[in-house]
């Protein structure tokens, strides 16, 4: 199966008419319990006293982290569910590794004691040292670094991000649970289908706040207020968090190229993906971002679909209006396209986990 015949998923519910705001963690919350409170209570019964490994396979900026926490919001049992980013893992070791100190030392011993590999491990420090992580990061090293970062965790549910990122990682990755001790665990993969104009989209219009790094989009995501700058007569975000005093969002460099720099890094994962698709042996979850607008009412309510937002400057008023649109997108098959938000696509994963569970008790 190829990315773009992943199956759509139909989150309307017959007889439920209200209209759930999104953005609202408590809202979401009965959202969640009204259009997949079943298979909510199946995978708590399942989670009260056993784990699993789930691997979360997209491409670049395809939202891993963000379902992740959606499911372990919806589910209730954030305690219990973790996110593993390797790619955070390695940066998280590399700072470590830049200070002098106990935490350094007790890292060091660390490897020393768990890592094996043909490398040697004096050379791979040398690497982060002098912040080359990119050349010198064999596979064995991530597999170390991944039982440093889940060594003092209690039996936790793993929702594992970035890994295998190569070719030569897919075998590893098939044998990750036995690798960190998970044994009893089953695993499955989460794979998430989204439009390459969609991510381009979300990296030429993000801003970060740059007190709390909270990141939101000017154009899908915004915050609750906008200002206007006359001199670039340019649109920006103000951050909403508390303490950060409307601080106005910035714009990452280079995040106005949108995907061209990273295109090679969206093909390899698109290869690594189509290759894991056709994986025989292992339970997989299909999560698809877009729907065909033209059939899109019969699957999704309309609060489902992901609007965007113009602004416009109202001189004599002084103050920013915001316009939502709808958003139409082409999908990689050049077919004219809603993308969902991500409340929708997790209720997916909540289903199809559900169904995999269920096969286990």
């Amino acid at each position: 199966m190829k990315p773009n015949e992943f199956p759509l998923f139909r989150t309307k519910v017959d007889g439920l008419s209200k209209v759930f705001n999104l953005a609202d963690s408590e809202e979401r919350r009965e959202y969640f319990r009204a259009k997949v409170g079943n298979e909510i209570d199946i995978i708590r019964n399942y989670l009260a006293n056993r784990t699993f490994v789930a691997y979360m396979i997209g491409k670049k900026s395809s939202g891993k982290g963000t379902y992740t926490k959606l499911f372990a919001e919806a589910i209730g049992l954030t305690d219990k569910i973790r996110h593993v980013s390797v790619g955070d893992t390695i940066r998280s070791a590399s700072k470590v590794l830049e200070n002098e100190g106990e935490e350094k030392d007790q890292l060091i011993k660390f490897l020393d004691n768990n890592y094996r590999g043909f490398q040697p491990l004096s050379e791979i420090l040398k690497s982060f040292e002098s912040r080359n992580t990119e050349k010198l990061m064999p596979t064995e090293l991530v597999l170390t670094l991944l039982k440093w970062v889940l060594r003092e965790e209690e039996r936790k549910t793993i929702f594992l991000d970035g890994f295998p990122r190569d070719m030569d990682q897919i075998s590893y990755s098939l044998f990750f649970r036995d690798l960190i001790g998970y044994r009893d665990d089953p695993d499955f993969f989460v794979f998430i289908d989204l439009p390459e104009m969609v991510i381009d989209e979300r990296v030429k219009t993000r801003v970060v706040c740059p007190n709390c790094q909270s990141p939101r989009n000017i154009r899908l995501l915004p915050t609750k207020e906008a200002g206007y700058d006359e001199n670039n007569k340019t649109f920006y975000l103000k951050c909403d968090e508390v303490g950060c005093n409307d601080a106005r969002m910035v714009t990452k460099e280079g995040d106005d190229k949108g995907i061209e720099p990273i295109r090679g890094r969206l093909v390899k994962d698109g290869e690594i993906m189509g290759k894991l698709l056709g994986l025989e042996g292992v339970p997989k979850v299909l999560l698809r971002n877009s729907i065909p607008v033209n059939i899109a009412r019969d699957y999704v309510d309309d609060y489902e679909i992901t609007p965007a937002y113009k602004y416009k400057w109202d001189e004599k008023a002084e103050k920013v209006t915001r316009f939502e649109e709808s958003w139409i997108i082409r999908d990689d098959e050049g077919i004219d396209s809603y993308s969902l938000l991500a409340p929708p696509v997790t209720l997916s994963l909540i289903k199809q986990t559900a169904d995999i569970l269920k096969n286990l008790t």
